[in-house]
């Protein structure tokens, strides 16, 4: 249960129990209403959103990993869904399911604006509300109003990696429609230097270059359980202010 202070300017001299003010308001809201949780604020009388919490559990929430192609999402995604015994999704991987094609035959056939609208409905609609680990696409977050949408469904988490690791993983696996270009590793760096600035809002950044999985996986586990407990606490309110974000320190 959360218990929530908010004091806002207090008259200096207010009308003790008088209807309407701030002393009327504080004994009102400070008495048990059924599953509300406790809440004193002095001042304005609150608007029913705020108060009235959803209950959810923190162990339920959903987690959403992004970041760039190359840094680990579908691999660290399993083995943490692996761990928390979470549903494991991988979005262009559900799309190409529902598609019956590749993503490839949808950039080729039906152009990249189409795979973007494709995500978005994916993210909207297309998988369950709790207890699920959502691997998204390099570009699925840097549309527009797409991190809002991911964080009111759950903790966004960002994997991240330097450009050479990134270049030497994708080496790897040429089944990539954004690069299939002349020159991969000019598309590489031009994208990495459009899109950083927007994983970098995302929340939690976690480095994964030359680490063991199983050391990301407990890292990314433990980031989390500490924003899925804040996200169960505020869920069906008013979403609290977000400091800039951090690189994780492991």
């Amino acid at each position: 249960m959360c218990v929530i202070t908010f004091v806002t300017a207090i008259p200096s001299e207010p009308m003790a129990g008088a209807k309407g003010s701030w002393l009327h308001h504080a004994k009102a809201l400070t008495k048990p209403r059924g599953d509300w949780p406790s809440i004193l604020v002095f001042g304005k009388k609150p608007r029913d959103p705020f108060h009235r919490a959803h209950a959810m559990n923190s162990a339920d929430v959903n987690l959403y990993l992004v970041g760039f192609m190359g840094t680990g999402k579908s691999t660290i995604g399993r083995f943490v869904g692996q761990r928390l015994g979470f549903t494991v999704l991988d979005s262009d991987q559900e799309i190409e399911r529902q598609q019956g094609k590749t993503i490839a035959d949808i950039f080729a056939q039906d152009g990249e604006p189409a795979f973007r609208a494709m995500e978005r409905a994916f993210i909207e609609k297309g998988h369950a509300a709790t207890r699920t680990v959502i691997s998204c696409g390099g570009g699925l977050v840097v549309q527009p109003n797409m991190l809002a949408e991911l964080k009111s469904r759950g903790v966004v988490i960002c994997l991240h990696a330097s450009v050479e690791t990134i270049l030497a993983r994708t080496a790897r696996h040429r089944n990539r429609p954004l690069l299939e270009v002349a020159n991969p590793e000019e598309r590489i760096r031009t994208l990495y230097a459009q899109r950083e600035p927007i994983y970098k809002m995302a929340g939690t950044l976690i480095l994964t270059d030359a680490r063991p999985l199983h050391e990301i996986t407990a890292h990314v586990i433990r980031a989390w359980r500490r924003e899925a407990a804040d996200f169960a606490c505020f869920a069906g309110r008013v979403s609290p202010p977000r400091a800039p974000a951090e690189v994780a320190k492991p």
